[in-house]
């Protein structure tokens, strides 16, 4: 049976993605966004800030999934963050997602075994330079995941995934020329940069089949969390 799944945020990179991938499997994505970009016009599309707005109303009444994708990347050393960056981070990251569950959660809760996947990254469990910001924003991402997912079982799976830096316009800054795109890639054991597609498959496994998971944080990172190779 296809599925309605909402992404919030998902018009372009990753969510660009799932939108593709949800449609080949035959599923019902719809996007609330800032922007449309150049996602299909059969998908429906509601133009919003889903930051910063109040999309209550765009929301449809009955979901088997829904997707928060926001993200920043802020890098810098912690002695040049200032607290209005770190705040905004934390805004984006955590806050927002807060709120998304929240206002999805009468539609969510009208489809029993419905999935909510958030985005953490792979440097909250592994330390990394000039990542404060996003490591402090992301773990609390890693803290709502557990405890929204103890909260709403058992009607509502609650899962995040946990990347690397994936091949999207968001990180197009880091992977600028063939240079830094090959030194991370040699970062990761899997010796090659994620693309949207593959952190794309992991997050659909969350929100639609998945059926006795919750609560669980997914390393889609090239195995750089988890396996040391030596060369």
């Amino acid at each position: 049976m296809s599925k309605s799944i909402l992404l919030l945020g998902g018009s372009r990179g990753i969510g660009r993605a799932i939108v593709d991938l949800l449609l080949e499997r035959g599923d019902h994505p719809i996007v609330i966004a800032r922007h449309q970009h150049d996602l299909p016009q059969a998908v429906p599309f509601h133009q919003a800030d889903v930051v910063h707005d109040d999309y209550t109303s765009l929301i449809p009444s009955e979901l088997d999934g829904m997707i928060f994708l926001p993200g920043t990347i802020t890098l810098l050393p912690a002695a040049r963050l200032t607290p209005q960056q770190i705040i905004d981070d934390f805004t984006t990251n955590a806050l927002a997602a807060h709120t998304a569950i929240v206002r999805c959660l009468p539609a969510l809760k009208r489809t029993p075994g419905s999935g909510v996947v958030l985005f953490s990254t792979v440097a909250v469990g592994l330390g990394m330079p000039f990542h404060a910001s996003v490591a402090m924003a992301k773990g609390a991402v890693e803290g709502l995941t557990r405890s929204m997912a103890a909260e709403l079982a058992p009607t509502v799976r609650v899962n995040a995934i946990a990347p690397s830096l994936t091949d999207t316009p968001l990180a197009a800054k880091l992977l600028a020329d063939d240079k830094r795109r090959e030194a991370s890639a040699a970062r990761h054991p899997l010796q090659h940069v994620g693309t949207a597609r593959e952190v794309a498959q992991a997050a659909i496994f969350a929100a639609c089949d998945a059926t006795w998971m919750t609560g669980a944080v997914l390393p889609i990172d090239g195995g750089m969390s988890t396996v040391h190779v030596s060369r």
